[in-house]
């Protein structure tokens, strides 16, 4: 039997109509928001942003809650849930709308769980990793511990790289060039601008991703974190530390990587992801 999408249409429009669908069903909505507290976030405006996005992953950082506190749903979406064994600190989430086929917490041995750090998530032609790197804090008191993440983290992304492309985001914690932060000279080894985090992240870049908004958008100045001080973000003295990051290979599927800036709720904005799978 021959199926035509309009009766009497010539089966090569035919065939032009179905790449065209198969064009719309691939493209993705990706997400990412690190909220500062995802019980604050819902007060503020949260499920609002989230059911309008209707994005296709929805990943978040630093939700500082257990799963079993939560008094919301987002029907249509499947959760999982990565917490920080300290209440109240730290942790990662994502919504999907279609399941993956499998999910890892922290690294193939659980590192890093104690924080709720990463989730990563396996598709058929990809895997989707959400992460909130540890943040060095003030006189860079756990540097160490930042760089040792990150070299344990860059060599596990590696490894799910040989396999199939990777999309990485999050709350990164680093301000990679001078053009990502609005007083570059005045934080030099301040913690998100130090030369070993932005060393770290060029060793990432190094080994076969890419940053996408910066590829995009090489002389585009915008901000994803304001501090809560000095009327930061109402002055926009902000640092784009929120990454969508893919493997090279894929980078000509990203259709548009984008800081929603005007998106209150937190001391960060969110990012957003289109991308062509």
């Amino acid at each position: 039997m021959i199926f035509s999408f309009v009766p009497g249409l010539k089966p090569e429009y035919d065939k032009i109509i179905l790449r065209f669908l198969k064009g719309v069903c691939a493209m993705k909505t990706m997400i990412s928001w690190n909220v500062n507290g995802l019980r604050a976030a819902m007060k503020k405006g949260f499920a609002d942003f989230f059911n309008e996005q209707q994005a296709d992953i929805f990943a978040i950082q630093e939700t500082k809650m257990q799963e079993a506190q939560k008094e919301f749903h987002f029907p249509g979406y499947v959760e999982y849930w990565n917490s920080a064994d300290k209440l109240g600190y730290s942790g990662t989430l994502i919504y999907v709308k279609e399941a993956p086929v499998a999910i890892t917490y922290g690294l193939d041995d659980g590192r890093y769980n104690d924080e709720g750090r990463i989730i990563t998530l396996e598709y058929e032609p990809f895997y989707f990793v959400n992460v909130y790197v540890p943040n060095s804090q003030e006189g860079l008191a756990r540097l160490g511990y930042r760089l040792t993440f990150e070299d344990d983290f860059r060599q596990y992304l590696n490894s799910l790289n040989q396999k199939k492309p990777v999309i990485l985001c999050g709350d990164l914690n680093v301000a990679h060039q001078p053009i990502d932060l609005k007083n570059p000279k005045a934080n030099e080894q301040n913690a998100g601008y130090s030369y070993e985090e932005r060393s770290k992240f060029s060793e990432l870049l190094a080994s076969g991703f890419v940053d996408t908004y910066r590829t995009l958008y090489p002389e585009k100045i915008e901000y994803s974190w304001w501090s809560y001080r000095f009327n930061a973000r109402k002055n926009n003295a902000g640092w784009r530390i929120d990454y969508f990051v893919v493997s090279e290979r894929i980078m000509k599927s990203v259709k548009d990587s984008q800081i929603l800036g005007s998106i209150l709720g937190s001391d960060h904005c969110p990012v957003r992801l289109e991308i062509d799978l």
